[in-house]
């Protein structure tokens, strides 16, 4: 039996915890088609916390209703890129065979400047038309989905915005989902341009409960026959926070552990797994995200690292001998970037599983 956790970005794990009945009204929408509230839905959290996973189910969902499905990251160009993709399916479509299910293109390679001058606009949206009234003619449509908004130049998703609006104002089959950082969503949802998108299904993604994960982990390692005692499955539960990328991170290594020791996990073994899970976490989403932002606001976050909880913003304020007017700066920079997050009023907790311990296990 092969390791069935996956942890990378975006690859679709064994089992998808705590995320039950969230596609619903997704799925309820791909069978009423045009205008259906859920086909406009909003996927937030944390980095690590499954967005990307959650957009791969809505393709999945989508595709099993025969709808096509159009994915995208929200890099320079996106808005052209779509484009690309809608008129190759158009043209195939339009002189292929009549068959309803339809087989999902992922946009790539096409470079395009990062506004559309108004007669691509133009252009775009009559190839989006023609496309869908293809699609409406078999009894289908189409899903484009867009990944990592908080990325986005603003003129292209207020262009995709206002062209999505179009296409619903004009009872054609058409369904957006976005996926993004909470301060990104909110700051999107708050401009005139997109006022429709308010309307949207936001679903704010959480951790799984870690009770959930014990029993996921308890089932998954008794299935593949590996003798691991019911504390050190709870141990190993615990040690993930219920964070989609942990879990995955830390299965994966106690996989690896339990294939090197005949299918055996000790309590070194469990330990072992714990703390690779943790260095990888740290390099491939701790890193990653605090390469970004200035010494100041690092500054910010290690004051915070000193409480074993949430933190209030005149304690950090204290700690950094800063005035207020700073560190409410750095606190709107740092949510911006998806590294804090708010916890009640005038406090701030981590956004990111493990980044606390990151912080104290490197001191400035």
């Amino acid at each position: 039996m092969d390791n069935p956790f996956r942890p990378s970005a975006g690859a679709t794990p064994p089992q998808i915890l705590g995320r039950a009945g969230l596609l619903d009204e997704f799925d309820y929408g791909l069978t009423l088609g045009s205008g259906a509230p859920g086909l406009l839905t909003i996927f937030t959290g944390a980095r690590g916390i499954g967005k990307t996973v959650m957009l791969g189910a809505a393709h999945d969902l989508a595709r099993s209703h025969g709808w096509a499905v159009i994915s995208e990251t929200a890099t320079d160009g996106f808005m052209g890129r779509i484009g690309e993709s809608m008129r190759q399916l158009a043209d195939e479509l339009g002189t292929g065979p009549q068959v309803r299910r339809i087989t999902a293109i992922a946009a790539a390679g096409f470079s395009v400047t990062t506004q559309l001058p108004p007669e691509r606009q133009v252009a775009w949206r009559s190839i989006g038309e023609t496309l869908l009234r293809l699609l409406d003619a078999r009894d289908t449509g189409l899903i484009i989905t867009v990944d990592e908004i908080h990325a986005a130049d603003r003129s292209e998703l207020a262009q995709l915005a206002a062209n999505i609006q179009h296409f619903i104002q004009d009872q054609l089959p058409i369904g957006l989902v976005f996926a993004g950082l909470p301060s990104a969503v909110s700051d999107l949802l708050n401009e005139g341009v997109a006022t429709f998108l308010r309307r949207a299904d936001k679903i704010d993604l959480h951790a799984a409960a870690v009770r959930d994960v014990e029993a996921s982990f308890a089932e998954t390692f008794t299935a593949a026959g590996f003798q691991v005692t019911p504390d050190l499955v709870r141990q190993s539960a615990g040690a993930t926070g219920g964070y989609p990328f942990l879990i995955q991170l830390v299965g994966y290594f106690l996989w690896r552990e339990a294939e090197v020791n005949d299918g055996i996990l000790s309590a070194r073994a469990v330990e072992r797994a714990i703390e690779a899970a943790h260095r990888r976490n740290a390099r491939t989403v701790i890193e990653a995200a605090l390469s970004t932002i200035s010494p100041k606001d690092l500054d910010f976050l290690r004051a915070m690292a000193q409480d074993d909880g949430p933190t209030a913003a005149g304690d950090i304020g204290l700690r950094l001998g800063a005035k207020t007017n700073l560190v409410a700066n750095y606190r709107v920079r740092l949510l911006a970037a998806g590294l804090i997050e708010p916890a009640g009023h005038g406090k701030v907790t981590f956004a990111i599983p493990g980044l606390r311990r990151y912080l104290l296990s490197r001191p400035s």
